[in-house]
Order: C-alpha cells, then sequence, then structure tokens
C-alpha cells in the first residue's frame, strides 16, 4: 500500500481556520420580518489556525471537550467542509479540491452516523461499495474474508443494518470503510455507546490496521482507556486550537507526575529507609512508597530508580506502579491552557486599554 504523498506525511494541516455565521434573529413577529429583509449575522469561529501532521502507520488522537472543534476538523479533513483559510493535504490531496480522489484514499466512520444502507443486509451494503470503488472479484473477496476474521461479521452480516445492535453496525461501519483498502482512517468517536468485549474488538482491528496494514489512524474520543491503550500521540484541541502535541508518556510528564508504587514485603520487619522515598501508608506487609518530598533544586526520584532501589534493598514478594489516571492528566490539561488563555487575553485587553 504505497503511500501516493512524496514524503511520509499522511496527513498535513497549516492554519486550518473554519468560521460558520448564523442569522441572529430579533424577538417577536417584526424581529423575524427584519431578520429576512436585513439580517445580521454573526462569526462562530470552529477552528483556528489549527496544525499538526500524521505519519502514515501512525495512530494519533484528536482529544478536547465537546464544543472544541475535533468534528469540525475530521470533515475538513475528509472533504466535506471547505476550510475558510489554512492549508490541508491527505495523503498529498487537497480534500475539498479533489473529493472524489480524497475519497479513495481515506475511510471514516462517524459514530452517530452510518454510511450502510438502513433496510438491506450490511453484505449488500459491501456489495454496493465494492462496485463504486470498482473492486475486482478477487481483492473483494479477500478484503471480506480478512474483515470477518477480525471484525466477525458473517454472524450477523445477512441482517438488515435497522435490526443490528450498535457494536454489531459499528463493526459494518469499521469493515465498509476499509474495504477498499484506504491509507488513512478517520474515525470520529466510533465506540460510542459500546460495551467493553465490542470495545476491545474494535481496538484490536484497529491496532492490526496500523501495525500490519500501515495505515494512518485520527481519532477522537472521550474514553480515555482508549487513548492509553491505543494512541502514540495525542492532540489536544480546546476552544477551537492546538493547546498541545505530544506522546501520553510526555503528557503526563507534564500534567501529571503523581505516582505510587505498592510492595508486598516477604518480611514486614525488613523495611528501611530509602533515599528519595517515603512511605505514604502501610498495611503489615503492604506499603506504599510515594517521591519524597524534594529541597530547592533536588532532582526528584523516577518511577524505575525507585522500582529499582526497592528491590535492590527490600525483600519483595510484588511490585506494582500506579501512577495518574489519564482522565486527571487531560483534565489538568485542558485546565492549564484554560488559564493559560484567560492570561493572555487579559494581557491583550489591558495592552488595547492603554
Amino acid at each position: 500500500m504505497a503511500p501516493t504523498a512524496a514524503s511520509d506525511t499522511a496527513v498535513r494541516v497549516r492554519g486550518l481556520t473554519k468560521v460558520f455565521y448564523t442569522t441572529i434573529h430579533g424577538p417577536g413577529f417584526l424581529g423575524a420580518i427584519r431578520s429576512m429583509v436585513s439580517p445580521r449575522r454573526k462569526a462562530l469561529v470552529a477552528v483556528r489556525d489549527v496544525s499538526f501532521d500524521i505519519n502514515f502507520g501512525e495512530l494519533v488522537a484528536l482529544l478536547g471537550p465537546n464544543g472544541a472543534g475535533k468534528s469540525t476538523t475530521i470533515k475538513a479533513l475528509t472533504g466535506i467542509i471547505m476550510p475558510s483559510a489554512g492549508e490541508i493535504s491527505v495523503a498529498g490531496i487537497v480534500p475539498h479540491r479533489e473529493r472524489e480522489r480524497n475519497a479513495r484514499n481515506i475511510g471514516a466512520v462517524f459514530g452517530q452516523r452510518t454510511q450502510l444502507w438502513w433496510d438491506l443486509p450490511a453484505r449488500y451494503s459491501f456489495d454496493v461499495l465494492r462496485d463504486i470503488f470498482e473492486l475486482s472479484d478477487a481483492d473483494y473477496r479477500r478484503q471480506l474474508s480478512e474483515l470477518d476474521e477480525l471484525l466477525g461479521l458473517s454472524g450477523f452480516w445477512d441482517s438488515r443494518v435497522r435490526h443490528m445492535s450498535l457494536g454489531q453496525r459499528v463493526r459494518c461501519d469499521l469493515a465498509a470503510a476499509v474495504l477498499h483498502d484506504p491509507q488513512i482512517l478517520f474515525l470520529d468517536e466510533p465506540t460510542i455507546g459500546m460495551d467493553v468485549v465490542v470495545k476491545e474488538q474494535v481496538r484490536q482491528f484497529l491496532r492490526y490496521q496500523v501495525s500490519e496494514r500501515g495505515r494512518s489512524v485520527l481519532l477522537t474520543t472521550h474514553d480515555m482507556t482508549e487513548v492509553a491503550r491505543l494512541a502514540e500521540r495525542v492532540i489536544l484541541i480546546n476552544h477551537g486550537q492546538v493547546a498541545l502535541d505530544g506522546t501520553l508518556a510526555e503528557i503526563r510528564h507534564r500534567f501529571g507526575g503523581s505516582w505510587r508504587i505498592r510492595v508486598t514485603l516477604s518480611d514486614s520487619n525488613a523495611l528501611r529507609e530509602l533515599p528519595g522515598l517515603r512511605v505514604e501508608r502501610q498495611d503489615g506487609p503492604v506499603l506504599f512508597l510515594v517521591p519524597a518530598e524534594r529541597k530547592e533544586r533536588e532532582r526528584r526520584i523516577s518511577p524505575s530508580e525507585a522500582l529499582a532501589s526497592i528491590v535492590a534493598n527490600l525483600p519483595v514478594n510484588s511490585i506494582a506502579i500506579e501512577e495518574d489516571d489519564l482522565e486527571d492528566v487531560m483534565r489538568a490539561a485542558y485546565q492549564a491552557q484554560r488559564a493559560e488563555s484567560e492570561i493572555i487575553h487579559l494581557q491583550r485587553s489591558t495592552g488595547r486599554s492603554q
């Protein structure tokens, strides 16, 4: 599956901005007449100056609160909407200018909508998509066989879509999205409302698409478990702007950082003081150790150093490290970005008043 772009970059976004305009309606009958004769328009900025790259074979989570601009970004990348400003390249194609070519390179799943025909069995929808994308019979059979093995489709693909459960429908939607062997997948909350068993099946499917098929995946979700188990990198978007872009480890280090180690000792009397650590709590042979308070400019002990020190100095039966929950980390990132935005806004307001 060779990329059509000249480099390893699957998706390139520079300065993406999308502004929607809405009409302001006045109160009462006269207000409605005025809105028709002389409408007042209000600009709503959905995304502002968004920039990022995604490489081939990379899975990236696009995160943010409701209304942050995630779905607008996905729609611009799929060519559904045209940007107000900025540049987009998807596998070397500008999506809104060459929608048909772009559609052959991408697959998309929107969790609240389906691309399957509601009153037809899912397999009939696959047949229609085969003809749309002009797949050969051999390629079509090979793709269906592989997708059935990954997603277990044959147990329900002869059912009408309207009679399927949510998990069955989304698995068929995922199959439909990759049936034509696209290079890039855009997934907008695909697992919303699913049970944990189907979610894990979808995660395995996505891991396979990235590691074995070399596809690029851009995923939006509010499920932090999904992010922790799938994403190599996170782009956080808030108020229509990119707040941060980095690996999960970098984000944990910047906005999390709290951790503790749970140790079960074979001899509870063998406890000794360890440099850089303090005992938070002890329940018999079970210890909970956390980083000790630091003096000014003193480096804090890292989790790996703490583990090595504990194993070398204590009689350990079992040991485990507990880090901040990813939801707490992302909440801290949102709050930090919000505080930074408020400071910038205040500085700009102060500058204008002077």
